[in-house]
């Protein structure tokens, strides 16, 4: 696990230091002249926690294709204009930001939603029914509140989320075989020591252990890279993580 750090990631802090514009306070702005790039960038933000809210959908005792319907409804509304129109003006933090509006939408605007959706229509997310029931059977069967499981849920997913961004990272810098020779050192010493990650690439014991700790020194600045993306404010940052691993401590 990489814990909170004061080192700024590439790109993170720019020279003047103001808090970069993120996908976040796009959508915060998306009302505003290029609703077209904040409907982009809602639209990748949504692509993460779609399951999480199907989860949450789930736990509170829809069944599976209700929590489909559910999901790709809330969606659709969501990346409508006027929906920011109607949102207050402090959202606060995406994760948090997606929930309330999904427990709202739930409750007022389902019956309504539902209809239309299945009516026809273009849907915005695409949700693989099947895998998505096959991941939730995995689910830890326990009796945590359904809020709880959606912020565990979501801490799990953004670390998916996490590797994926670095793996995309090693290989544009075509360095993929590193990444995958080195991910099961990514947290920590894998049992066995360094020599089957050396033998895989060509190297030492001590150059692969070397690489190991800048790929998990990377994983760091991409995970505060990420998170800059849900959240309004550079401070808001380094609480972000420390609530992820909270919520991974169940």
């Amino acid at each position: 696990m990489i814990p909170p750090s004061d080192d700024a990631p590439p790109g993170s802090r720019p020279g003047d230091g103001q808090f970069p514009a993120t996908r976040w306070s796009l959508v915060l702005r998306a009302r505003g002249a290029d609703e077209r790039a904040a409907g982009r960038a809602l639209s990748e933000l949504c692509g993460a926690y779609w399951y999480p809210l199907y989860v949450y959908a789930r736990r509170v005792g829809n069944g599976a294709e209700d929590a489909e319907d559910l999901t790709q409804g809330f969606f659709a509304r969501l990346l409508e204009k006027d929906y920011f129109a109607e949102a207050d003006q402090r959202r606060g933090r995406l994760r948090s930001f997606l929930l309330a509006s999904f427990k709202h939408y739930m409750h007022d605007e389902w019956d309504k939603s539902r209809a239309q959706k299945r009516g026809g229509g273009e849907t915005p997310l695409s949700i693989d029914a099947a895998m998505a029931e096959e991941r939730y059977r995995l689910e830890p069967q326990d009796k945590a509140s359904p809020d709880v499981v959606y912020e565990r849920r979501w801490a799990l997913t953004a670390l998916e989320n996490f590797v994926g961004a670095l793996r995309d990272d090693y290989a544009a810098a075509g360095k993929a075989e590193v990444f995958d020779a080195l991910q099961p050192h990514l947290t920590g010493d894998a049992e066995g020591g360094y020599a089957g990650a050396a033998e895989k690439l060509g190297i030492s014991e001590g150059a692969a252990r070397v690489a190991a700790h800048r790929l998990r020194k990377r994983y760091g600045e991409v995970m505060r890279r990420e998170i800059a993306q849900t959240v309004e404010t550079e401070d808001e940052v380094d609480d972000e993580i420390r609530t992820l691993f909270a919520a991974l401590r169940g």
